[in-house]
């Protein structure tokens, strides 16, 4: 019976080892393509790797990639598009952050990295890399979409709470009424222009119907605040 369990054993165990010795096959095979210059063979073994174990990849690029390597760059946007891919937000946010150090001024990390704060919970910090992007790239889809949404509700947070307060006002005077209004003017030429300004950029690349309905809400609240 005790030979019959360890013969069972033996053969649940045997993928995990068949599988570690094809991880570091694969990273010695991906340490000569760097040595010998391979770099673009370098990149589809340790894409490979990845595949058969993120962990140990991961712990080949830390402790094994000389980080002022031109490859290395390569070799953390694979991780990081794998750990995307995952869903793990946080390990994706560090290997963009880790490009975006090299690169300050890439678009396409920026971009990413905002991507990676929104989905870590993080929007302080996406609004500031978005605004980032749209120094560099004014017309960037992603970065209007998020800008022209966040804006707009900020500014309907403001104003909703412009309302509340003014309501609960029984017999409002002049100068209360006067602050009212200039409340929500100020939140107007902020917030809602900040959001049609990328809103409209939005629809000038692509038809979208919300984004389009958000303007005409924008537009309605103007004739409001002007009247």
């Amino acid at each position: 019976m005790r030979a019959l369990t360890i013969f069972f054993f033996s053969l649940f165990s045997l993928p995990l080892v068949l599988n570690a010795q094809s991880v570091d096959e694969m990273l010695q095979k991906v340490s000569a393509a760097i040595e010998s210059g391979q770099h673009g063979q370098a990149v589809s073994y340790f894409r490979q790797t990845i595949g058969l174990n993120i962990d140990r990849t991961e712990m080949f690029y830390w402790t094994s990639i000389d980080k002022s390597s031109e490859i290395s760059s390569k070799l953390a946007v694979e991780l990081a598009s794998a750990y995307r891919r995952n869903r793990n937000y946080d390990k994706a946010y560090l290997f963009y952050k880790e490009l975006l150090q090299k690169t300050p001024d890439n678009v396409d990390y920026l971009e990413a990295c905002a991507e990676m704060q929104v989905c870590r919970g993080h929007e302080k910090e996406a609004l500031r890399m978005y605004e980032k992007v749209l120094q560099l790239d004014t017309d960037n889809l992603a970065a209007n979409i998020f800008l022209g949404n966040y804006y707009y509700l900020m500014a309907e947070k403001e104003k909703k709470r412009l309302d509340t307060d003014f309501k609960k006002l029984a017999s409002p005077t002049k100068m209360q009424y006067a602050r009212y209004r200039d409340g929500l003017s100020k939140v107007f030429s902020t917030d809602y222009q900040k959001a049609r300004n990328s809103l409209r950029k939005v629809i000038s690349q692509f038809p979208s119907t919300e984004a389009q309905k958000t303007l005409d809400k924008i537009l309605r609240i103007e004739k409001e605040v002007n009247r």
